[in-house]
This record gives structure tokens, sequence and C-alpha cells, in this order.
């Protein structure tokens, strides 16, 4: 029974975090593929790209997961202060329902009537087409950031583990387009845009970055020589 409830959780702090857990995962591919290929170019040196990857994954995972946490943390910050007003509910609320097109005298009626009640206030809010918030955990948001963005990043360095350099750059952009298409599609599903376009846009950015990876990469070491 227990570990079905720690279950559950999961599975509902997953799909609350499903907007996190893609944008993590985006962020640690483009970011992470660019960097390889980069160096990758430069050098036959498996360990040199190893070395880059691994700690330039490590960092921006780590980044991601600190700003996930203050983007949450503010958020929900920001929604008690509108909701709240600083410890004066009634204020804050009347203005809200002013701002959605009642009259002053309704507004404060309505107030008074759910003063208090935080889940009548915000029942209130969305009957009137209103942000009734969702509250997000924000150690949740970041340990979701952490491990997309640094599970993400590891699919373009792990080629490079196994094989030789030579091979691991073809499977490695391989492997690594592939993830930026499925990424695309949960992209599209998530903000019911149109899945070719959504896809083809995620991949033009990763192969960009790639590029652009390798365009400095180079040129810096014939600037170098």
């Amino acid at each position: 029974m227990k570990i079905g409830s720690t279950l559950r959780r999961l599975r509902d702090s997953f799909i609350n975090s499903a907007g996190t857990v893609v944008f993590g995962m985006e962020d640690g591919t483009v970011s992470i593929f660019g960097l390889i290929f980069g160096v990758a170019a430069t050098t036959t040196s498996t360990k040199t790209v190893l070395i880059a990857g691994a700690s330039g994954a490590a960092a921006a995972a780590v980044s991601m997961m600190a700003g996930a946490y203050l983007d949450a943390e503010t958020t929900q910050d920001k929604s008690d202060a509108t909701a709240l007003a600083k410890g004066n509910p009634d204020i804050s609320l009347s203005s809200r329902l002013i701002g959605a097109g009642l009259t002053p005298q309704q507004s404060n009626a309505l107030a008074a009537a759910v003063q208090g009640d935080r889940n009548a206030a915000d029942g209130l809010l969305l009957a009137l087409k209103g942000a009734a918030t969702d509250r997000l955990n924000p150690f949740e948001q970041a340990l979701w950031m952490l491990s997309a963005d640094f599970l993400a990043a590891a699919v373009p360095i792990l080629p490079f583990v196994f094989l030789p350099i030579d091979r691991a750059r073809i499977v490695s952009g391989t492997v690594t387009v592939a993830l930026l298409a499925g990424l695309g599609i949960g992209r599209a599903q998530l903000g019911r845009r149109n899945v070719v376009r959504t896809v083809v846009e995620t991949v033009l950015m990763g192969i960009g970055a790639a590029l652009a990876g390798v365009a400095i990469g180079v040129l810096i070491n014939h600037s170098l020589v």
C-alpha cells in the first residue's frame, strides 16, 4: 500500500512537472550537443571530449535546477502576495473581482462571503475566468529539472564512452537528433501545437547548437595554432 501511494505521488508530481521535464531535457540536449561537437571537431582525444561533456552537463544541470527552484518559489510567492495582499485577502480578492468586471459593491460582498476560505476564493475566481493558481512545489520542480537536464545531456555524451571517436560522432549525432524529435513531439502535445512544425523547430535548434559549437571550436583551434 505504501509503495502504491508513493508511486501515485511520483506520477502526480511528474504530470504536474511535465513542462519542467520537457524544458530541462531540451536544454540539456541542445546545450551539451553543441559543446560535445565543438570539442569533438577539434580533437581526437575521447578523454577530452568526455571531460568537457561531463563537466558541462553537471554545471548546466545544477544551474537549471537552481533556476527552476527560484522560478517556482517566486511564482508561488507572487501568487500568495496577490491572493492574500500581505495578510488582507479581502482587498486583493475584491480588486481581482473588480478586474473581472464586477462592481465594487458586488466584489466586496463576494469577497466577504469567501473570506478565510482559500479554496472557495480560487473557485470563485475560476468561475469568473480568473487565475486560480496551481501550487508547484519548488523542491519537486528543481529535482525534476536536475534529473531531466542531466539525463538528456548524457545522450550525446555516452557514445564517446563506448565507441571510437570517429564512430561516436556519427552515433551521437543520430541519437541526439532522434531525442530532439521526441522532445518536439512532447512540446507539441503539451502546447497543443502543430507536431511537424514543433519537431522541425526543436531539431533545428539542436543542429544549430552543434554547428555553432563546431564553428567556435574550429575557429579557436586555428587561431591558437
